[in-house]
Order: C-alpha cells, then structure tokens, then sequence
C-alpha cells in the first residue's frame, strides 16, 4: 500500500510495483463493500507489467483510507468523479459489485475514457441474514458474505496464487473492515435504485464482466443494465461466482485490457 497524489487528492492504494505518474491513461479499480484495494492483486501487477498504468484504490472510510466513510452511493461517486477529473488524463474505471454503481455513478460526473463493470446488476438487494449480522458487527457477516460470493467449485478449488485461500482470505479481508462499515456498505446498495437510468446515459466503451455462477449479483439481474446501454460488451465466464477478479483473474485483467486498448484506438 501506498499514498497517490492525483491532482489534488491523496489517495491510498497499490499500483503492481510501478509508477504511475505521466500522462499517458490510467486504469483506476474500485472495489465493493467492505473490501479494499487488496481485491484487485491479481489485476494491478499484471497490468503494471503490461503497458498499462493501473492504480486499486482505497474508498474513504476503506482499506488504508484515512477518510470518512461517504453516507452514499452517489456520494462516493462525487469522490470518484473529483480523482478522475484531477488526473488530468484518460481515466478508465473499473468496479467490481457496489464499486460498479460508483463507477457508473461517476461517468455521469467526469471524462471517463472506458468502464468496465465487474460483477454488477441492476438492483442489489441483501438478505436479511447477512444484514442483520453486518449491523451487529458479528463475525458471521464476513463468513455469510464471503460463502455466498463464491461458486462452488472455487469454494473448494485451488487459488489462482498458491498456498492461499479464496473464501478464507476474502473473508479476512471483509472482517477487517472498520465496525459499521460492512453494513452501511450493504445498506447503500439496497438502497441504490437508479444503475439502469445512469447506464442509459452512457455512451463510452463498456463492458459487463460476469460470472455465469454468481449468486449474489445473477446474470440474469444485470439485463436491465445491459439492455440501458446498446453498445455494451458483455463477457460471462463460466463456473464463477460474484469474485469474478479472484475466481478468473486471467480473464478479467484481459478483458479489463482489451476495454482499455479499444478505448485508446477509438480516442
């Protein structure tokens, strides 16, 4: 982990060992609730190490983050659209889950060059049981949200990184977060309403990225998002669950670098 200076702000995050100061684009990726910019370590080397600047962020109130958590989905998104209009450059944002709203909330705030929506759908509801316990801050939380995000083969398969655990460390990472922050996390979700209205705006290069086993955001739950925006580029990967960027990590830092290469041509 690290502190950014883009333009104005100081951001924590982690950007796979290299530098990222220049003009040339940056890939900014945002995680979900209660996780932090660890989620996308799979992501940021390989793309630091393929051409393409990339920085995982920290939300406010997330991670390494030394500020205030947002007091909503649209809130966040004011933060996001303020980094990338002071990065002075192309921006391509990619979200994974709650951080997808952000992202699609964002484009309607700044020059976003590219979006890449990671695990998305129109609406999130949340079951009473995960919720009930976020808001006790019991452990449980992280253990509930953590076994549902999987698919059942990852839930026992082998990491992409060895020796580590996907459902083990995801829910370490998610029992990590500060007391409260799982639960105002969810809540926002459950409350956010407008995705399809916002992707009906726009108009960038954009790409939904899937798992075909995702339970807590289906497949069939992000139609009305896909349906919003007509030139979208829809990937489904089979066998995954909601942590597309741990369960298939080949594939989405791919994608994630084949939305930037066709945004960059088209610019």
């Amino acid at each position: 982990m690290a502190a950014f200076t883009i333009g104005s702000m100081t951001v924590s995050g982690a950007s796979g060992g290299r530098d990222i100061d220049g003009d040339g684009p940056l890939v900014v990726l945002v995680h979900g609730a209660a996780m932090d910019r660890s989620v996308w370590s799979l992501q940021t080397r390989w793309l630091a190490h393929h051409g393409v600047a990339a920085l995982a962020i920290d939300l406010p109130g997330h991670g390494a983050s030394n500020e205030d958590e947002r007091g909503s989905i649209e809130d966040y998104a004011d933060w996001l659209a303020a980094l990338v209009s002071g990065a002075g450059r192309p921006v391509h944002l990619v979200g994974h889950s709650m951080g997808t709203f952000i992202a699609l909330e964002a484009t309607s705030r700044a020059d976003v060059a590219s979006i890449t929506l990671v695990g998305t759908a129109a609406s999130m509801p949340v079951h009473p049981a995960l919720l009930e316990a976020a808001e006790a801050n019991d452990p449980l939380a992280a253990q509930l949200m953590s076994g549902w995000a999987f698919a059942a083969t990852s839930r026992t398969g082998p990491h992409p990184s060895p020796g580590a655990s996907m459902v083990g460390g995801t829910q370490a990472m998610i029992a990590q977060a500060a007391p409260g922050v799982l639960h105002h996390d969810l809540a926002m979700c459950a409350a956010y309403s407008s995705a399809p209205s916002t992707a009906a705006t726009v108009t960038i290069p954009t790409t939904l990225l899937l798992g075909q086993a995702d339970k807590m955001t289906p497949v069939s739950n992000a139609k009305p998002v896909i349906e919003a925006i007509d030139h979208a580029n829809v990937v489904v990967v089979p066998g995954v669950g909601h942590m597309v960027m741990i369960e298939a990590p080949i594939e989405t830092r791919q994608t994630i670098a084949d939305t930037v290469a066709g945004a960059n041509a088209d610019r």
